[in-house]
C-alpha cells in the first residue's frame, strides 16, 4: 500500500485512498505524548480503509469494461445486454459493501480523534498549541470531506444500479440513457472533487502531525 506522499491513483472516477502515517515516539507521558497516542490510534483505525483501495480498483475496472462492451453493442442485442448488465448490478452491489466497510473505517478513526479535543486544552506552551489545534481543525475537514464523498458515492452506486435496469428493459430509449449517463457524470465529478479535497486534507495533516512532533520532541524511529 502506497502511502500519502505517493498517493494512488484511481482508475476511473473516485478515491485515491490518501492514507495517514503512523510514526514512532520518544517521551514521558504529557499531554503532548497523550494526543500523540491518541492521533496515532486515530491512525490504525484507518487500516480497513487502506485494506478496501485495491477492491475498489479492481471492481470499478471490470465494471467500465462490462459497460464499454454494453455501449459497443446494440440495442437490439438484448440478449447479451441484459447478461452483462446483471454482471455490472452484482459489481454495484460489492462496491457498496467495500465503500461502507472505508466508511466504517473513517468512522471508527473519527471516534477515537474526538478525544484530542479534550487532552489538546491540556497543553500549555503556546505554539504547541496552535500547531495542535490547527491539525485538529484538518483532521475534523478531512472526516467531514470524506462523509461528503461518501454520500455522493452512495448516488452514484443508486444511478449506476438504475442504469443497469433500464439496460435490461426492451422498451427503454435513448434519450432516457443519456440522461441517466449525465446524471451519473454529474455524480462522478462531484466525488472527484471532493476527493481531491479529501487526499489534499490528509496530505495537510499528516504534514502538521509531523510538525507538532517534532515540535515536541516526540518523533523516534518511524514504524
Amino acid at each position: 500500500m502506497i502511502l500519502l506522499f505517493s498517493p494512488i491513483n484511481r482508475i476511473l472516477f473516485l478515491l485515491a485512498g490518501a492514507v495517514l502515517v503512523l510514526s514512532g515516539c520518544l517521551g514521558k507521558e504529557s499531554p503532548e505524548t497523550e494526543l500523540y497516542e491518541v492521533l496515532e490510534k486515530a491512525v490504525k483505525a484507518e487500516k480497513q480503509f487502506e485494506a478496501q483501495q485495491d477492491p475498489l480498483i479492481e471492481l470499478e475496472t471490470k465494471e467500465k469494461a462490462i459497460f464499454d462492451k454494453i455501449m459497443g453493442l446494440g440495442l437490439k442485442e438484448y440478449s447479451q445486454i441484459s447478461t452483462l448488465s446483471d454482471e455490472a448490478l452484482e459489481i454495484v452491489e460489492k462496491r457498496k459493501e467495500h465503500i461502507a466497510l472505508e466508511r466504517q473505517s473513517l468512522e471508527e478513526s473519527r471516534k477515537q480523534f474526538e478525544e484530542a479535543l479534550t487532552i489538546l486544552k491540556e497543553i500549555k506552551k503556546p505554539e504547541l498549541k496552535e500547531k495542535a489545534q490547527l491539525l485538529y481543525k484538518t483532521m475534523k475537514d478531512r472526516y467531514e470531506t470524506h462523509e461528503m464523498l461518501y454520500k455522493e458515492y452512495m448516488n452514484a452506486l443508486d444511478g449506476d444500479r438504475q442504469l443497469y435496469t433500464s439496460l435490461k428493459a426492451k422498451d427503454v430509449s435513448l434519450e432516457n440513457l443519456e440522461g441517466q449517463v449525465n446524471t451519473l457524470n454529474e455524480y462522478y465529478k462531484e466525488i472527484l472533487e471532493a476527493n481531491e479535497r479529501f487526499n489534499e486534507l490528509t496530505e495537510k495533516y499528516n504534514k502538521e502531525k509531523l510538525d507538532f512532533y517534532e515540535l515536541a520532541g516526540l518523533i523516534g524511529e518511524e514504524s
